[in-house]
């Protein structure tokens, strides 16, 4: 029988939702981005997941996700405004842009 509690795919569906929905809703803010860092980044968080998941269980899996979110809220809050950018907007871009090393447009 199927169970939440101890299937490892409902975590990497998580994760993989997590990716899709950030993309859909935010991926203008990595418009600079190359395609295969962002594909690389879901390989390597979803590599990580697993090898959390099977040498230290689901806690850790859950403890993972929880820091990143604590990372995103310390970039949005606290790294981005002392560098003079407003952490949900992204303005001014041409900040935005030289602080991520693009190229403005």
């Amino acid at each position: 029988m199927f169970s939440i509690e101890n299937n490892i795919w409902f975590d990497i569906a998580l994760l993989s939702a997590l990716f899709a929905i950030g993309n859909i809703l935010m991926g203008h803010f990595e418009e600079g981005t190359p395609n295969w860092r962002k594909v690389l980044k879901l390989f390597v968080a979803t590599t990580i997941l697993v090898v959390l998941w099977t040498f230290l269980g689901r806690w850790a899996v859950w403890s993972f996700f929880g820091l990143l979110f604590l990372v995103v809220l310390y970039i949005h809050l606290i790294w981005l405004p002392k560098h003079g950018i407003h952490g949900w907007t992204g303005e001014p871009k041409d900040k935005y842009y030289e602080l991520r090393g693009w190229n403005k447009k």
